[in-house]
């Protein structure tokens, strides 16, 4: 039986390596210049941490913007910690990078979208989680995947 190449698969741990190592970069050296994510996530995840009155609020996802406070980020190589701040209260959070469904950095106009499927989703497709690239518009669907190039300045 031949098995063969997972290039959604390959596409998806290149694109979340990608986020790590921008996540590892801001953990070190703080947010450059006019940088800032908006990143969503789906609460729903199970190695998602967050308090118990966010997930309350938001069940099922939630965008985070990562711009003028945020302490504590840490990285690994499932996820990060950070702390942000919703409403005057400072509130850590984990987020495996296996829970976002777009990271998008409008200063630049770059963004990522992944298709999230759940356990109880039953396709025969192989590639479930196959990224999508496209414009820092993340509620815009497409199926289209396009060249990098397009985002340099």
């Amino acid at each position: 039986m031949s098995r063969g190449i997972e290039y959604g698969n390959l596409m998806h741990d290149a694109m979340r390596g990608l986020i790590r190592r921008v996540m590892d970069e801001v953990a070190q050296h703080g947010l450059p210049g006019e940088h800032h994510f908006f990143i969503t996530i789906d609460t729903t995840h199970p190695g998602m941490q967050m308090a118990d009155w966010l997930r309350q609020r938001y069940p099922e996802e939630i965008t985070l913007v990562v711009q003028h406070w945020f302490d504590n980020l840490l990285v690994d190589d499932e996820g990060f910690a950070i702390t942000l701040n919703f409403g005057n209260s400072p509130e850590p959070l984990y987020i495996p990078f296996d829970s976002i469904s777009t990271f998008v950095d409008p200063s630049v106009e770059f963004g990522l979208r992944f298709e999230l499927h759940h356990d109880d989703d039953d396709d025969d497709d192989d590639d479930d989680e196959a990224p999508m690239m496209e414009d820092a518009k993340p509620a815009e669907k497409s199926g289209e995947v396009v060249s990098l190039d397009r985002f340099r300045k």
